[in-house]
């Protein structure tokens, strides 16, 4: 067996009249991210590491963002999708380490959900699932809250 790791980026601007949804958890906060589906980058930055470390594409590839299909999308059900093709492919996943990056509001008080939100889409144990935080300390697009951005980085067995 054979392992590979990929890397996922993702970013959306907050925008007034939205959900903030974060690995498929609704947090609270005045604003949510702009987006043609949820909008959930955390679950968005995952689907990137995937495909990636499968070397299937990206998230755009399989999920355009022209196609009224996945407007208003669940995220998770995009990540469920996703597994299916790494399945059909051979992979299955080991282990995902993500970050958002995000300057508020506190994502402390909703990381045990939001692992264990994408432990159970992913099919793993929650301590193979490991979600950070951390702020733009008031620079850039983060810092300004004019938007959020996740990475995260993803192993897989074929």
């Amino acid at each position: 067996m054979s392992a590979r790791t990929g890397l996922g980026y993702d970013c959306h601007r907050f925008t007034a009249g939205r959900r903030l949804v974060l690995g498929g958890v609704e947090v609270e906060h005045e604003r949510g991210l702009a987006g043609h589906s949820d909008a959930d980058v955390l679950s968005h930055a995952i689907i990137d590491a995937l495909l990636g470390a499968a070397a299937l594409g990206d998230i755009g590839q399989h999920f355009p963002d022209t196609d009224e299909r996945y407007r208003g999308a669940d995220s998770l059900e995009l990540l469920r999708v996703t597994l299916r093709l790494l399945d059909q492919h051979g992979f299955s996943v080991v282990n995902v380490d993500a970050t958002v990056i995000i300057e508020r509001p506190k994502l402390s008080p909703y990381r045990d959900a939001i692992r264990a939100s994408l432990a159970r889409a992913l099919g793993l144990a929650v301590d193979a699932v490991s979600v950070k935080a951390t702020r733009g300390e008031g620079m850039g697009f983060v810092g300004r809250e004019e938007g959020a951005a996740a990475l995260a980085l993803a192993t897989v067995t074929q």
